[in-house]
């Protein structure tokens, strides 16, 4: 078919050590890739920092996905120390996700404005695991209009043109 273009991605674990789950092998042949933890939520505020600048500074990673790892009403966000996370992530052009899963809404408003202070891209994601639930995406657009992002800070609204570009600083 032709007039569109299909992107490669993952999710991939950021393991407790700062590693990925997926060999670089493998994540070096993919369009984009979402480092996130899902683990070890209870690490102090150090070594949960380190672990995310850590992945951070993984070549592969272009995105960190719920950077937070909160859910609401179900779980605090752990410890981690986002003022280092996010001079990281300026330094290495790596973007961080809004996740509009409403248990979620991870970043929140107040870190997306800090993210856009500091230069950092940011990207939507719905963490969809229904096409139903492709339907949380308004719920994303509203943390990022009440961080004063613009179409600018959010790479969803850039053209394919202009997103590989990114993709190819990252």
């Amino acid at each position: 078919l032709n007039g569109f273009t299909i992107l490669k991605g993952t999710e991939c674990d950021i393991l407790s050590d700062g590693k990925m789950d997926l060999p670089d092998s493998l994540l070096g042949d993919l369009d984009f890739v979402v480092g996130s933890v899902h683990s070890a939520f209870r690490q102090d505020i150090d070594t949960m920092t380190d672990r995310i600048i850590k992945a951070i500074h993984n070549e592969n990673v272009d995105c960190i996905g719920h950077p937070t790892g909160r859910l609401i009403q179900k779980r605090r966000a752990y410890n981690v120390n986002m003022e280092r996370v996010f001079e990281a992530a300026a330094e290495q052009g790596v973007m961080m996700e809004i996740n509009a899963y409403p248990e979620r809404l991870d970043l929140d408003d107040v870190n997306c404005r800090a993210a856009m202070e500091r230069g950092i891209t940011v990207v939507i994601g719905t963490d969809s695991h229904s096409p139903n639930q492709m339907e949380f995406m308004p719920l994303g657009v509203s943390v990022a209009r009440r961080g004063w992002l613009e179409a600018k800070n959010v790479a969803n609204t850039y053209s394919l043109d202009e997103l590989r570009k990114l993709l190819d600083r990252c």
